[in-house]
């Protein structure tokens, strides 16, 4: 059984929104670390409204955030219980997907997922996996799980923009590389990297930057 998740929300600046955007933060953190994103995208996406979930457990490591699923190098998980986490994280975002889709009156194309660290590797791993694609997914400073998989279980290949900084010391910045490298095997054609220098597990303007024209692509707002 799927578990609930909680969110918050900030509505489109328009008024009246035509797509999605949903952030999935990181370990130890909860929706409102990311959601302040949207102070400095809503303006350049003013018919979009942006959602952000809190994970479904509370953290090992810091029992005031939350934890999409345990991580064993980190708060000293089995790998099997990461692993049952890990499935039991995808069911709980796939419903909250379908059910942010059914709220806002939206298709699949008119939403996109921005994920930072835990949030991006639930990302990688749920968006090639469902029925039809979403939007895109801006994947910040984290890694795609299991590339070996990704090839014989991917259904559909949503644009992915790959985001790392180059002096991240949580998440090598060589998961960058190694994610792409899986994407192009399993066959994206819209696939994006840009690299921050001199960030390390963060969010720098510039990658902001770059994340903002990815979804106004996606979103098909010129100018």
């Amino acid at each position: 059984m799927t578990r609930v998740l909680e969110f918050k929300r900030k509505p489109a600046q328009s008024g009246d929104a035509d797509s999605l955007v949903i952030f999935l933060h990181g370990y130890g953190a909860d929706g409102g670390d990311l959601l302040g994103l949207a102070d400095p995208l809503g303006p350049h996406l003013p018919d979009t409204a942006f959602v952000a979930p809190d994970a479904p457990e509370r953290s090992t490591m810091n029992p005031m955030g939350f934890q999409w699923f345990p991580i064993p190098w980190i708060d000293g998980s089995s790998e099997d219980q990461a692993e049952q986490g890990m499935l039991r994280a995808v069911d709980d975002l796939n419903a909250f997907l379908d059910r942010m889709m059914a709220e806002e009156g939206l298709t699949p194309d008119r939403v996109a997922l921005v994920g930072f660290s835990q949030g991006t590797m639930l990302s990688l791993h749920v968006a090639p996996r469902r029925d039809a694609a979403l939007a895109g997914v801006v994947a910040f400073s984290g890694r795609l799980l299991a590339p070996e998989t990704l090839a014989d279980e991917v259904r559909v290949r949503p644009p992915v923009l790959l985001i790392h900084g180059d002096a991240d010391d949580v998440v090598p910045p060589a998961s960058l590389p190694e994610a792409a490298e899986a994407l192009e095997q399993a066959g994206w054609t819209e696939l994006y990297a840009h690299v921050m220098k001199g960030t390390g597990h963060g969010i720098a303007p510039d990658g902001l930057s770059v994340a903002l024209a990815f979804l106004r692509d996606r979103f098909g707002i010129e100018g």
